[in-house]
């Protein structure tokens, strides 16, 4: 915990998400890199000072006329977020960006949050976790486009989960929309919102971000779903999946969270996000399954995270898988780290058959 001092709140949640993230392995290194973007857009600032008041043109009071003409109000993170992404005068933050990229052409949930607080507003970053706020209103309605940064090009869709390389730009006829003339644009914005819902239109993105996909190791979500298809109806009969976290973006749909108000169960902010949910409704009883191919196991801090939700919520109690490809894999990681819970199991694909308790 961070000592309050006089900190503000958000400052305190901002330090305790990056003392979060810090650990070994793969988490000390997004810790690092959490840490060494925090400072570089803090030097940034002082060394450029404040942002102009237009980018590209567009002022923050037309993205705020945009907005509302959406119903979406004046939500001050989210006029900032459509601002961050119209800075075209701004180097990309990622290391490896096409050269002469700005983040206009494609700027992460770290980026834009660093962006909002730091160079926008002079402050700290924004909690990443309030994302819901400030990216997913504008995604839903595809005026945020997700990209991904893939061997030196930005290319459609998030392709592989939870990459560090999955980012977000402005969709080009809403930025025309931002950019158009006061007597064109609510008319340009009313066409745009009719093609949204375009078969069409749908239909090529779903076909680019298919085969963008198709270009990137998709270990992670495959060991998610081999999780789910092949473990779970050996190990756990009578459970039913609740939800899965096998991609980027949204990470519970509709459908899910229908699911689980059935089931009685709520996630907040505060709840741990596994990588599989289920329930058992005879027993009440939930089971957590997290796939590891970097990092991720079941430890003692995600074993209390989902007892406490358990236990709000209710339920009978909860169970935990750690799913590992192979033996090497898991060899690899315990041997390094040893962090797997007491009382929980471990599955390994290469060797579906069975599965380990770990005891003490």
């Amino acid at each position: 915990m961070v000592p309050a001092g006089r900190l503000h709140y958000h400052q305190i949640l901002i330090l305790e998400q990056i003392q979060r993230a810090a650990g070994t392995g793969e988490k000390s290194r997004r810790y690092r890199q959490l840490a060494k973007l925090h400072d570089k857009v803090k030097q940034l600032r002082a060394e450029r000072g404040p942002l102009p008041d237009r980018l590209q043109g567009v002022t923050k009071d037309r993205i705020r006329a945009v907005l509302q003409c959406l119903d979406l109000g004046a939500n001050a993170d989210l006029v900032d977020c459509t601002f961050a992404l119209l800075d075209n005068q701004t180097a990309s933050w990622f290391a490896k960006a096409p050269k002469g990229a700005t983040i206009s052409d494609g700027a992460s949930t770290a980026h834009l949050a660093c962006h909002i607080g730091i160079l926008q507003r002079n402050g700290s970053q924004l909690d990443r976790e309030g994302r819901d706020y400030w990216i997913k209103p504008l995604r839903e309605l595809g005026g945020f486009e997700a990209v991904t940064l893939v061997k030196g090009e930005f290319i459609p869709g998030h392709v592989k989960a939870k990459s560090p390389n999955s980012c977000y730009r402005l969709n080009e006829a809403l930025k025309a929309v931002l950019k158009a003339p006061d007597d064109v644009w609510r008319n340009m914005l009313s066409e745009w919102a009719r093609d949204d819902v375009l078969r069409e239109r749908r239909a090529f993105q779903a076909q680019m971000a298919e085969a963008a996909r198709k270009q990137i190791d998709s270990g992670h979500a495959q060991l998610i779903k081999a999780s789910v298809e092949i473990y779970a109806p050996r190990f756990l009969p009578g459970y039913r999946l609740l939800y899965i976290d096998d991609a980027d973006g949204d990470r519970i749909s509709e459908d899910e969270r229908a699911k689980m108000a059935e089931a009685g169960i709520e996630l907040t902010l505060e709840d741990a996000m596994p990588d599989a949910l289920l329930w058992n409704p005879e027993t009440d009883h939930l089971w957590v399954i997290e796939a590891v191919t970097s990092d991720g196991e079941v430890d003692a801090h995600k074993v209390a995270q989902m007892n406490r939700l358990a236990e709000r919520c209710g339920k009978s109690g909860v169970g935990f898988t750690t799913t590992y490809q192979t033996w090497k894999e898991v060899a690899a990681r315990q041997g390094k780290h040893q962090n797997i819970a007491y009382e929980t199991f471990i599955w390994i694909l290469g060797d579906p058959a069975k599965q380990f308790k770990v005891t003490g």
